[in-house]
């Protein structure tokens, strides 16, 4: 289900079944902060496998405030200057070698703990760079929250995101694969010791991009 709060027209995006069936509930604006009413149509469709998967990740009770509260919010990253990477892998040894990578470019990295946590971290945080493995804290690759929640941001938002799809399934620079993953590259863990090279000509040719994207733009 969407709304819009009330205050500052922000999107926000509330999984199927979390508010009951002609209940209501206060939701806290992700953007202004302000409190809003959402009611809950009387009957809620089953929701798909994915939406179930999701769902998962933000478990509220009838009553509860839908967002955490102000003593769980994953403050923890506090850099207000720089560029910001979230980096989403397990591996011991690939995380190693693209935080390498990162701080070379001189990314701040926050590396989250599950997939929950890195949905809490995106909700307060704005990232430059989202890498994730597609088996990020899940055993199906087709079903990866994070990459769920990736593909459910307004355009706008996306937009500001270079998202990077780490895949044992598709090849490096894929680009059907990353239209249906709905991400900028793909790279297959194969070639992940040219990460480097790989990720600084995409980040080179995003830039190019959208800066004659955003030059057309009206001002």
């Amino acid at each position: 289900m969407e709304v819009f709060c009330e205050f500052c027209q922000y999107k926000i995006t509330i999984p199927e079944g979390k508010i009951p069936p002609g209940k209501s509930a206060r939701v806290t604006c992700p953007q202004c902060k302000e409190k809003i009413v959402v009611n809950a149509p009387a009957e809620t469709p089953p929701a798909a496998m994915e939406e179930d998967v999701f769902e998962d990740f933000f478990s509220f009770t009838e009553d509860e405030e839908l967002g955490e509260s102000e003593d769980q919010k994953p403050f923890d990253f506090v850099e207000e200057e720089g560029k910001t990477a979230l980096l989403c892998e397990s591996d011991p040894e690939i995380l190693a070698q693209i935080s390498q990578v990162l701080e070379v470019l001189e990314y701040n990295i926050t590396v989250p703990k599950s997939s929950r946590d890195a949905l809490k971290k995106m909700r307060y945080h704005g990232y430059d760079i989202v890498i994730v493995n597609e088996i990020f804290d899940t055993q199906d690759p087709d079903i990866n929250g994070v990459l769920i929640y990736l593909e459910r941001l307004n355009m706008e938002e996306r937009r500001n995101l270079f998202v990077t799809l780490l895949s044992s399934r598709f090849r490096t620079m894929d680009q059907m694969a990353a239209f249906q993953k709905s991400v900028n590259i793909v790279v297959n863990l194969n070639n992940i010791q040219d990460f480097d090279k790989i990720l600084r000509r995409s980040l080179a040719d995003h830039d190019l991009f959208y800066r004659i994207f955003r030059e057309c733009l009206p001002h």
